[in-house]
């Protein structure tokens, strides 16, 4: 059995200026993120994907090995907003790429934030109060 550390990298990505039509299929939101996983050498174990109604958003979320990519759009402003979290040797950058080539966003915001749980005190290294 492999030991997994638990350290990863959490992308949270705003794309604007997309195409209404790319924003609205179930189907076609969950080949892209599969497709955005396996790029960056993830493991899809589970999808679920919930569409608004025709024309309208799409909201889902990719369950990986690794830990996640979530998706929710809003056609009617051109935007989705995707939260990308692997960890191990996956590669979360090479996933949002695969979204930003995809989707075609005329602006890409992304903050990322680097996961890894506090280190350990011990008595000797606890701060005296």
């Amino acid at each position: 059995m492999t030991l997994h550390v638990p350290r990863g990298l959490h992308l949270l990505a705003d794309l604007s200026g997309i195409d209404a039509d790319k924003l609205t299929s179930c189907d076609a939101i969950d080949r892209l993120l599969r497709a955005a996983a396996m790029a960056a050498g993830a493991h899809v174990l589970h999808s679920h994907f919930h569409g608004f109604g025709r024309g309208q958003g799409v909201t889902g979320v990719a369950l990986l090995a690794e830990s996640h990519i979530s998706i929710h759009t809003w056609p009617e402003h051109g935007y989705a907003a995707a939260d990308i979290f692997m960890c191990g040797d996956a590669q979360p950058e090479l996933a949002l790429r695969v979204l930003r080539s995809a989707l075609a966003p005329a602006d890409c915001r992304v903050q990322t934030i680097e996961r890894t749980p506090a280190p350990v005190l011990t008595a000797c290294t606890t701060p005296q109060r």
